[in-house]
């Protein structure tokens, strides 16, 4: 235990805690110059990957090392190259691929928040106001690069989210479920595939709806799939029998989640439901347990970024019951989201 560690012991795994960052930007690094993309099925040099990837050769060869003792890639005697598994998932048509994830991770946008951590937990303000000089939201709107990558990293890393939900959540019998800030319709695409009968709606700000609908043309599924352009803080469609927020509550502190909740609640029919797509914080934190790590890890990135919070159980019984919803169930999924299931009071 952590707490037991001589301190020689504490320092070594201190020092490899602090080294993460580091880390984070050699995987980027590879991630921004393709390099998993240029390895076909056989070995290549440095030389030869400097040539497709349009890198200086010495400067990759000591890349390359550095990759290859975290196990990015394999060091042949000869000092050639092979992907291993763990790298494949960099490669850009990799199904699940984590290249966006990477690129977006440890970019400036990303990364300038949390040189603030410091500052905002002795001040309390938003981190990527303070280095932007507006919302994350905002930000995205006007920076139209930053937002494609932002959609394409959420779009990787939560593919198999999407899917889980499709097969853990009965849909049997539903009309119309409306996404509330689907993003580019990842999520509803993959349930109304699993579910023939029913339709659906994609609901988020108009930069993102245009994306959203050609996700949705590409997967030929206009005639069962809509997408209208709007904003959750003043409204959502009306009449749906579910409606779904993945990955938007804890975004939000307590009173903009609340004015969201209470605009599903006012839509809902008098049977209807809706669903949280989030992860729940443990009441009590296990440290061995790398769940737990990741989700309070994430709760910080909720802090400094967006300005939300992760959220436990009991915390969101009672913000559901503030906005007249009642937490029904949590449907436990593999990974690191649950379904939270709410209706009306």
């Amino acid at each position: 235990m952590p707490d037991r560690m001589k301190p020689t012991d504490a320092a070594t795994v201190m020092m490899h805690l602090i080294a993460g960052a580091s880390v984070s930007h050699i995987i980027r690094a590879a991630a921004e110059l393709g390099l998993a993309d240029q390895f076909g099925g056989g070995e290549m040099d440095a030389v030869s990957l400097a040539l497709a990837s349009g890198s200086h050769a010495p400067s990759l060869a000591r890349l390359l090392r550095t990759l290859a003792a975290i196990g990015i890639v394999r060091e042949t005697a000869e000092r050639r190259y092979t992907l291993t598994s763990l790298g494949a998932v960099l490669r850009s048509d990799e199904p699940g691929s984590m290249r966006a994830w990477a690129r977006f991770y440890m970019n400036e946008e990303s990364d300038r928040p949390w040189r603030s951590l410091a500052h905002a937990v002795s001040t309390g303000d938003n981190a990527f106001h303070r280095a932007f000089g507006t919302d994350a939201w905002t930000f995205r709107s006007t920076h139209p690069e930053y937002s494609a990558l932002f959609d394409e990293a959420m779009q990787s890393f939560t593919l198999s989210v999407n899917q889980t939900v499709a097969a853990h959540y009965p849909f049997d019998g539903v009309r119309w479920v409306v996404d509330v800030g689907g993003g580019n319709g990842a999520l509803l695409l993959a349930i109304l595939q699993q579910n023939t009968d029913l339709s659906g709606t994609v609901f988020e700000l108009p930069h993102v709806a245009e994306a959203a609908k050609r996700h949705i043309a590409s997967a030929g599924l206009e005639s069962r799939c809509e997408v209208i352009a709007g904003d959750a803080l003043a409204g959502v469609p009306a009449g749906a029998d579910i409606y779904i927020l993945k990955s938007v509550i804890h975004g939000r502190e307590d009173a903009a989640a609340l004015t969201i909740l209470r605009h599903c609640r006012q839509a809902m029919m008098a049977q209807g439901k809706l669903l949280l797509i989030e992860r729940v914080l443990p009441e009590r934190i296990d440290p061995d347990d790398p769940g737990t790590r990741s989700s309070f890890i994430s709760d910080l990135n909720m802090m400094l970024i967006p300005g939300g919070l992760e959220r436990t159980e009991t915390e969101y019984r009672h913000l559901l019951s503030d906005a007249g919803l009642r937490l029904r169930r949590i449907v436990h999924t593999p990974g690191p989201s649950r379904i939270i299931e709410a209706d009306a009071m």
